[in-house]
């Protein structure tokens, strides 16, 4: 199982039931345009005679696995943090509220140990942490050695 790959597929799924064309083209023999005939074709969870029940099954499975508290196990750590401001700040902000709700969001923290709890979630440890006491939701002690959340999970 990818995450990607599940996730995708189970996207596929609910615009099938979301959208009435796909839903008709996929439980009936409507007419199909060429586009939505395309999208049908790229399912790998549909062949000539519907649904294939094995492919969701296993779908169904694997999104439960990432519902558990092992799920997270499941995720790849980001390995490049967004170049644009505005994109790297929400991501830093989350990982940083991700680490303090597993850490107690009371409690002030160590460099090494917040480095160590950041370093699962992204490669770029500076950059999130940086981020982090820019936007004023950590905050450090003058010699940057303890670190403290100052803006609470949400």
């Amino acid at each position: 199982m990818t995450v990607a790959d599940t996730l995708g597929r189970a996207r596929q799924v609910l615009s099938v039931l979301a959208s009435p064309t796909l839903r008709a083209a996929v439980v009936s023999d409507g007419h199909l345009d060429e586009r939505t005939r395309r999208s049908i074709r790229s399912f790998d969870w549909l062949d000539d005679d519907g649904p294939d029940a094995e492919v969701l099954g296993r779908t169904a499975r694997d999104l439960q696995r990432l519902q558990s508290p092992a799920g997270l196990l499941e995720f790849a750590r980001i390995e490049r943090m967004p170049a644009k401001d505005a994109e790297r700040h929400g991501l830093s902000v989350r990982i940083v509220q991700l680490v303090f709700e597993r850490l107690g969001g009371g409690r002030a923290v160590s460099e090494p140990v917040l480095n160590a709890a950041i370093a699962m979630f992204a490669a770029d440890v500076s950059v999130v942490r940086r981020d982090a006491v820019d936007l004023g939701v950590l905050e450090r002690t003058a010699d940057g050695s303890v670190y403290r959340l100052v803006v609470g999970p949400p």
